[in-house]
């Protein structure tokens, strides 16, 4: 037996120790690399929208990615992508417009705030609702209001459906036309620049919207956005009408607004004669109904696949969806006592 040296044995026993740790080690590396991976992923899907949905094939795609972007603490359901902002400004911000909504805060709040006045646009506005929150912020005269709405028809890409949900911050004098630029640019901020080509190629940017404006009028919040999608998007694959109550509350309120401009539906509204009577006429309204949040524009376009067809909240605003009518007037009966 040869005689090897010490030095040889030490180098040796240093190899093995370096290449058993990095053994040990290998599903942790290979787990961070992974984790590095998704985290690319989904930065890359908060970049640009990502879209699930294939209108043309008719159906919907889950994608594990997607779900966990949709679903995470910081998902933009709950913010615009990349739109954090201040926090310490919005609240600020909430604070003041909850106080200024007091008529006996009015004199105070601009001895106060100076020249600053602050607009809430909460999403499922309508154009008039948004209309109203500025000229009332501004004191903008009739004709003024009347000018805003004229120049949001001709500077967003539509003239319902594109006002940035938000607060918007501006100097006591503000005219319509550079209030209008501001909800532009946010506009383009929020939506636009995450509306990628292959999103806008699969899905339109107006019928992402006229769906968005649906789901932020008829979901009971962010658990059955999603679903509510996915109902819309079966509907339309095999040519039902959508039967949505909320495009009934669009056109009953443009008869009067005196009702408020969301008046509440009776069976006879169903009649109604309107481009936008979603019982009456298949397919999509010709416009959205209302400004939807990112969150209502991202679960348009990325669905839960589900084989419901129709649904409906319970008093306690619960979700429950059927696959058949026959299900559903089971259901309504059970928790309201009469079908639909």
């Amino acid at each position: 037996m040869s005689h090897i040296p010490t030095n040889t044995l030490a180098r040796v026993a240093v190899f093995f120790f370096i290449l058993g740790a990095a053994l040990l080690s290998l599903p942790s590396i290979l787990a961070v690399s992974v984790q590095h991976e998704e985290k690319k992923a989904l930065a890359a899907m908060a970049e640009q929208f990502p879209v699930t949905v294939n209108p043309r094939e008719k159906r919907i795609v889950e994608d594990a990615r997607v779900n966990t972007f949709l679903e995470s603490s910081a998902s933009p359901l709950t913010a615009a992508v990349g739109n954090v902002g201040d926090v310490v400004a919005s609240i600020f911000a909430w604070v003041a417009i909850g106080i200024a909504d007091a008529p006996w805060y009015q004199s105070l709040a601009a001895a106060t705030v100076g020249d600053t006045r602050f607009v809430s646009i909460t999403p499922g506005m309508r154009r008039e609702q948004v209309a109203n929150a500025f000229a009332k912020a501004l004191v903008w005269s009739a004709a003024q209001k009347k000018e805003f709405l004229a120049v949001s028809a001709t500077a967003l890409p539509l003239s319902e459906g594109a006002f940035s949900p938000g607060i918007y911050t501006l100097a006591k004098g503000t005219t319509p036309s550079v209030a209008q630029a501001l909800i532009k640019d946010r506009f383009d901020m929020d939506v636009l620049s995450h509306y990628g080509t292959t999103t806008a190629r699969m899905v339109p940017l107006d019928q992402a919207l006229a769906i968005a404006s649906l789901i932020e009028r008829e979901a009971g919040g962010s658990d059955d956005r999603r679903v509510i999608s996915g109902i819309i998007w079966n509907r339309l694959f095999i040519n039902m009408n959508l039967q949505i109550d909320a495009t009934l509350q669009y056109v009953k309120a443009d008869a009067s607004a005196a009702q408020g401009w969301w008046p509440k539906v009776v069976p006879a509204d169903r009649f109604r004669k309107s481009a936008y009577n979603t019982y009456l006429h298949p397919g999509l309204p010709p416009t959205p109904i209302a400004s939807p949040s990112v969150a209502a524009i991202l679960a348009a376009l990325n669905p839960r696949e589900t084989s419901c067809l129709f649904y409906f909240h319970d008093a306690n605003r619960q979700f429950h969806c059927t696959d058949t009518y026959a299900e559903h007037v089971a259901l309504l009966k059970k928790y309201y006592g009469r079908g639909k």
